[in-house]
């Protein structure tokens, strides 16, 4: 619906397929960040060729792996939740006794709590707009600003690092964030092949070119080990 206000939204995992949901694992951001950072990176292989002198480093661009963002947390009463048509739904969000503990906990709760007895962190979709991020916290802060009087927070800034695999394709990611379907991304392995491959994401093989078109692989049969490819959303044909 156009106008209508999206939040970011947060859902655990209990594991690396995303396919077991975590009871009550979902946060919705109160306010939408401002910004959010990708951090890309160049590797660089050195490894020098047998016989020579000296070789000229290659360099590998790779997808970026992490995602800065930052969230408020508020109950001096000052911020309203506002409804997809943009008039106001009834819900202020004031201070009920505790503050905003309670809110700061079921945040921690989803994106920073062990797993059950995995003892592992959760594993998070992170989707908003554009954003399509799959991976786990790495890193976070939380920096409380106003009190009451008896010492209870009443506004805090977290900001968290995430560490995980980025959707990089912005208008595939917009047009299929809400999709079950979501993008993979996989290192190849040894004996690994393309129709091997595409047979485990999508559960049939005929998909693979498909996928060599999306990562502009020309030669599909010389696949390198340690090579990450994307397996994009396909409308599936019988």
């Amino acid at each position: 619906m156009s106008g209508e206000l999206i939040k970011l939204k947060i859902k655990a995992y209990s594991d690396e397929q995303f396919s077991q949901e975590v009871s009550e694992g979902e946060f919705k951001t109160l306010l939408n960040p401002e910004k959010y950072v990708f951090k890309y990176k160049i590797e660089q292989n050195d490894d020098q060729a047998s016989g020579t002198s000296s070789s000229a480093p290659r360099f590998n661009k790779a997808l970026p792996e992490d995602l800065d963002l930052e969230f408020i947390f508020d109950r001096t009463g000052v911020i309203t939740d506002y409804g997809s048509s943009g008039s106001k739904d009834d819900k202020t969000f004031k201070d009920e006794g505790g503050g905003i503990i309670d809110d700061i906990e079921n945040f921690k709760r989803v994106i920073f709590d062990y797993n059950g007895n995995e003892h592992k962190p959760n594993y998070l979709i992170i989707s908003w707009g554009t954003l399509l991020f799959k991976g786990t916290l790495s890193e976070m802060g939380i920096t409380f600003k106003l009190f009451k009087a008896d010492g209870t927070p009443l506004r805090a800034v977290a900001t968290a690092k995430f560490k995980g695999f980025v959707e990089d394709n912005l208008r595939v990611a917009k047009e299929n964030n809400s999709s079950p379907d979501l993008t993979h991304v996989r290192i190849v392995k040894q004996g690994d092949t393309l129709p091997l491959m595409a047979f485990r994401i999508y559960g049939d093989s005929k998909y693979y070119l498909e996928v060599a078109k999306a990562n502009e692989i020309t030669n599909f049969r010389k696949l390198k080990v340690g090579q990450r490819i994307y397996f994009p959303p396909i409308n599936k044909v019988s």
